[in-house]
């Protein structure tokens, strides 16, 4: 099988980097506890973190790049589900690379259940990370997009083409947000939570460096905790977004 270098060289960089690890402990951990009900499926497995931590029998992964780390290979805009057959989606920075972002709202509202759950977690643009992304990342950044929109039906994409601003525009921008809500009905924002302000940055992603030691991660997180009421909006660099399939109305 042959692995897509970026996959491999971010296995690299995971098994190097122990303060890394600690990070994306804490996302996994947000997500499989935002969706209770099986199956889970991750859409956008990639190098294979969150199916090798979770432990967890129901998750099923799924990634448009072929590796080993995977149980399938599926396009999250065409998943090879049943209707309402997941009781959850997981995903983390898989939005921001979907070339047609509302298709895929399409497809997750067509396989959850009613009360299932879609989380996710992303690229959160606010004053201070919108400045580091930009100047220090090498995906764009572009706020004046329409989020649901997408290229021509037969536009060649780049599984790693990107627009880091979409989750924002799409969940925190009124005027985006109400467009979202009046084409998805069917979904219910149950949670939209700014994330991560100094431990995801310095530990460098997946970069060859980081600034932090893998011990100071959890004090650093704890302390995040208090601190993003007041400073996510300013300087998170993360946006953790649940949605939930809406129930019928009960009978009367």
């Amino acid at each position: 099988m042959q692995i897509h270098p970026t996959l491999s060289a971010h296995r690299m960089v995971w098994s190097r980097k122990a303060a890394l690890r600690r990070v994306y402990e804490d996302f996994h951990r947000r997500l499989l506890e935002a969706c209770p009900d099986d199956p889970v499926l991750e859409v956008g497995g990639g190098s294979g973190h969150l199916k090798q931590a979770a432990a967890r029998p129901d998750l099923i992964s799924i990634d448009i790049l072929p590796s080993p780390w995977i149980d399938a290979v599926a396009d999250g805009q065409r998943l090879p589900f049943a209707d309402r057959s997941l009781g959850g989606i997981v995903m983390l920075d898989v939005l921001h690379h979907l070339p047609r972002p509302a298709r895929f709202f399409e497809e997750s509202a067509r396989v959850l259940r009613a009360g299932g759950r879609l989380a996710m977690i992303e690229p959160g643009i606010t004053p201070v990370s919108g400045f580091f992304y930009r100047m220090f990342h090498q995906e764009p950044v572009d706020l004046h997009a329409d989020p649901l929109a997408g290229p021509a039906e037969n536009t060649p994409a780049d599984p790693f083409d990107s627009n880091q601003a979409i989750p924002t525009l799409l969940f925190t921008k009124r005027v985006h947000l109400g467009a979202f809500q009046e084409r998805f009905p069917t979904f219910r924002l149950v949670r939209r939570d700014w994330l991560s302000l100094f431990a995801y940055p310095l530990s460098g992603g997946f970069k060859a460096w980081t600034l932090i030691p893998a011990r100071a991660v959890g004090p650093m997180l704890r302390l995040e905790r208090h601190l993003l009421p007041g400073l996510g909006p300013v300087m998170a660099f993360r946006l953790f977004v649940v949605l939930e399939r809406a129930r019928p109305p009960a009978r009367s």
